[in-house]
């Protein structure tokens, strides 16, 4: 390490745009509800996303009493069952995480972490809520319409998502899936861009993009992926509409359903496959990527360590956003390609795991020699680490396709994906909470609620997932509603398939601790002051706690220094805010960040 006096490398150059006019709220209605405070909004997008998670938790908990228990509960027959599997799955992936991420951290985080007053578009901004919140109001809608909603399953595979047979297929569950999901994405066009353009454009004097916290880069690269990705899905859910309600044949093959030839032909399944699985992967790193990035800012603050390898962090983040673009097809090798396109897909989904494997090597550089306090948002960071690897390592098997094909359609994927996509997120969505809720409400949430909540979530969530791995491998096969009676099925299975669902009901049981503790906490909790972490960026150093609209009161702040100013040898303290200027900064040798 070099000690370098601050500006000798120049002086913070002029504003290039003048501080912007905001619009002030004239009522209650326009201050709380069709607020365009982008922190108000990304209060707003949480508390309907968490919403929209606990009904996914209901039936889900629905889900496993028919596979723990099969027959018993006469009311979860296998249409039901069908739905339950499909609104839960696109639930979690669409509206509950990717609304949490990037709606509610992404609002919140983005104006405040690099010292702007608002997003560039507060209007907009408020629009795409309310867009989205149309959104779940319509998929919530199919729970009471003739039929019920859909049950094609969360891919809603074409042709059997729109034939007779499949539940809501021929009535209104699959059409308000489709307008749904077209509502939502037209929502988050607007978000996105907002994100985007806010990033680009509205950063603090002195805030360069290589010394933003990672947590900004990790939403500003999956925000560029999304506009990317969600057309594909768009104009997918576009064409299935129309196949189902005009009577085109964009998916729809010639058929003959119980004798009769349907009027369709010509249509092509595998078109819906390769545009929703072009959606459908990077969907998975527009999830992932804001998670890395809000890791990286636990690990360094609860570590008191800078974060190792900065700019190695940032372009692994770039790296994985572009390659997840050219992975899509290793969800498809069960439906036939050609084993060159096989061989490319998957070593492209090897090649993926190299900057991923790169961002949990620095992890694990952060946190060495780190004066590390476990406190509940670092317990989540770390049980994110330890998961995500987990998963990225069966992830590995599933990539290649001799392994895939007949790991394909078991218990195996259900393990592998949830414990990525589900698990893994969800820890990282709660240690924010944890990490940042002392910000937007100026006190603590209960730590020995907290602690409670971490060791049944995260160990529950291991005997949940762990061993539908090995249901996996001998053989039981995902998205069966029975599989009493079969007769390769080991007593086993049965007995592991009933354990699971004890499990679950508890896990998810521990989940009303959290939600208690967070509105206990709003009253009762330990008053937190501006910046109880003790951190560096720029949201904890605002003149007021919760700050108010506007966030910085007066006069923007100044940036001298990038986010990881933690432990400088000489300082006075362990830990610089980006905005303090004069001291001597640490700068570390290339390589280190």
């Amino acid at each position: 390490m070099v000690d370098v006096p601050l500006g000798s490398t120049g002086v913070v150059a002029a504003p290039d745009v003048e501080d912007v006019e905001l619009y002030h709220p004239h009522s209650w209605v326009t201050k709380y509800v069709f607020s365009q405070d982008a922190k108000i909004i990304a209060i707003q997008y949480s508390f309907v996303a968490l919403s929209v998670g606990l009904i996914a938790l209901v039936l889900s908990w629905l889900m496993r009493l028919q596979l723990g228990f099969p027959g018993v509960f006469s009311f979860i027959d296998a249409n039901a069952y069908y739905q339950f599997i499909t609104m839960h799955g696109m639930m979690m992936v669409v509206y509950v995480l990717t609304a949490l991420f990037l709606g509610g951290f992404g609002n919140y985080l983005i104006p405040l972490m690099i010292g702007a007053r608002d997003m560039v578009f507060p209007y907009v901004n408020m629009l795409s809520f309310w867009i989205y919140l149309l959104a779940v109001l319509i998929l919530v809608a199919s729970f009471f319409v003739p039929g019920g909603p859909t049950g094609a399953g969360w891919t809603l595979y074409p042709p059997q998502a729109i034939t007779t047979g499949t539940p809501g297929g021929q009535e209104w569950g699959i059409i308000l899936m489709l307008v749904s999901l077209m509502v939502f994405i037209i929502g988050f066009t607007m978000g996105g861009l907002n994100y985007v353009v806010t990033v680009l454009q509205a950063r603090a004097r002195g805030m360069t993009l290589m010394r933003m916290p990672l947590t900004v880069w990790g939403i500003f690269t999956a925000s560029f992926m999304a506009l990317l990705a969600f057309p594909a899905l768009f104009v997918g859910a576009v064409m299935m509409l129309f196949d189902r309600t005009l009577g085109t044949s964009f998916f729809m093959p010639a058929m003959v359903e119980m004798g009769q030839p349907l009027d369709r032909n010509g249509g092509s399944p595998l078109l819906f496959q390769h545009l929703f699985w072009f959606f459908g992967h990077p969907e998975v790193y527009i999830v992932a990527l804001p998670a890395f990035g809000i890791v990286s800012d636990l690990i360094s603050t609860h570590a008191r360590r800078n974060i190792f390898g900065y700019r190695m962090m940032v372009w692994a983040l770039l790296a994985i956003g572009a390659l997840s673009f050219i992975v899509w097809a290793h969800h498809m090798y069960v439906s036939g390609m050609n084993p060159y396109f096989g061989f490319f897909f998957a070593t492209t989904t090897l090649i993926i795991a190299v900057p991923t494997a790169i961002k949990v090597y620095n992890w694990i550089l952060t946190l060495w020699r780190g004066d590390i306090h476990l406190t509940v948002p670092m317990l989540f960071a770390l049980a994110f680490i330890v998961t995500f690897v987990n998963g990225g390592l069966t992830g590995l098997f599933l990539g290649n396709v001799v392994v895939d094909v007949p790991l394909s359609d078991t218990m195996f994927v259900v393990a592998h994906f949830h414990m990525v996509m589900g698990v893994a997120p969800i820890l990282v969505i709660f240690g924010a909470i944890y990490h940042w809720y002392p910000k937007v409400t100026g006190r603590m949430l209960n730590d020995g609620l907290g602690k409670l909540h971490f060791w049944v979530t995260f160990l529950g969530a291991y005997a949940i997932f762990f061993p539908m791995h090995y249901l996996g491998l001998i053989g039981i096969p995902r998205r069966y509603h029975d599989i009493a009676d079969m007769a390769f099925v080991p007593p086993s299975a049965h007995t592991l398939n009933a354990f699971i669902t004890i499990v679950a009901l508890i896990v998810g049981a521990a989940q009303l601790v959290f939600v208690f503790n967070l509105f206990w906490s709003l009253r009762y909790g330990r008053v937190a002051g501006g910046n109880p972490w003790r951190a560096t960026t720029l949201e904890w150093q605002t003149p007021e706690t919760p700050p108010p609209h506007g966030n910085w009161g007066k006069d923007l702040p100044v940036v001298y220094r990038w986010a990881y100013d933690y432990s400088v040898p000489g300082a006075d303290q362990d830990f610089l805010p980006q905005n303090q200027p004069g001291l001597t900064r640490a700068i570390p040798e290339p390589g280190h960040g």
